[in-house]
């Protein structure tokens, strides 16, 4: 039994021995060479050009030229258009531009489909309610159209007792019933095309309407026979107070920088420039 447990201790010590040689190799080895630290990322390189003050999209009906329509590659172009990218520009604004139906353009501004409307849109009390909207940009005035020669190209009162054509339930017609109701013969029509076909036809003495819409027609080969005559007519009561640009409620600071870059284009003669390559009197 000595012998034994002299021969399991002779075992134990050898075991130790060779376990801590084992140890004394491993201590001995050359450790392998530790990664440097890597260099920290270097910062990206900053963009030489200012980001954009904002990025919106202008929404316009696209159907209503020479304001706004839709050019050979169905862009919205027009005269309202260019004031809108004049305006983008002095903004320093990203701007895109689309066309929807006449319809869908408020309700798509409040559903953020887009944030600004150019689209001819006259201003109203009930439009104020719903959104913002901006100084104006455009004023088309009342105005007379007659045979080329008529005796009346003056102020309007030489049209009492004359036959003056007018599109019915317009701005137009409660301008000339408040004016001519018992001075003239006021003879109604469904459209503005009809009394200026009548007046054509030599059924009418004057047609009364939205002077632009009276210039273009008179461009036509039907309107050469017809000139404007008279004065402008501006009534904010009656004819409205003219067309502005609508934003949301929300988006205040986006209507001042765009009334702003206006009141900068109308001094500086930029406003003048635009309008003049569309028509041949001032809007504004």
């Amino acid at each position: 039994m000595r012998r034994l447990l002299t021969l399991l201790v002779m075992l134990l010590a050898a075991a130790g021995m060779a376990s801590a040689q084992q140890q004394q190799q491993q201590q001995q080895q050359p450790r392998p060479p530790a990664k440097p630290a890597a260099a920290p990322a270097k910062p990206a390189p900053k963009s030489p050009f200012t980001p954009p003050a904002y990025k919106i999209t202008v929404a316009t009906e696209g159907a209503f030229p020479p304001f706004n329509y839709l050019d050979r590659k169905g862009m919205p172009a027009g005269f309202e258009m260019e004031l809108a990218q004049e305006a983008c520009q002095r903004m320093k604004a990203e701007c895109e531009f689309a066309a929807f139906k006449w319809d869908e353009l408020i309700p798509g501004l409040l559903d953020k489909k887009f944030d600004v409307i150019m689209s001819s849109m006259e201003v109203t009390s009930e439009r104020r309610k719903r959104m913002a909207l901006s100084r104006r940009y455009y004023l088309s005035p009342g105005a007379f159209i007659a045979q080329k020669g008529a005796p009346f190209d003056g102020p309007p009162s030489l049209l009492r007792n004359k036959r003056i054509g007018i599109q019915k339930d317009s701005t137009h017609a409660d301008w000339a019933d408040k004016s001519f109701r018992r001075s003239a013969q006021l003879k109604r029509y469904d459209t503005l095309a009809e009394a200026l076909r009548a007046l054509a036809n030599d059924e009418l003495d004057a047609v009364f309407g939205d002077k632009v819409q009276l210039w273009l027609w008179s461009q036509k080969a039907e309107g050469k026979c017809c000139e404007l005559i008279g004065q402008d007519i501006k009534d904010n009561q009656t004819l409205g107070i003219g067309v502005a640009a609508g934003v949301r409620r929300e988006d205040m600071k986006l209507r001042d920088a765009f009334n702003k870059a206006l009141g900068e284009m109308v001094s500086d003669g930029t406003y003048k420039k635009i309008s003049e390559k569309y028509f041949p009197f001032p809007l504004n």
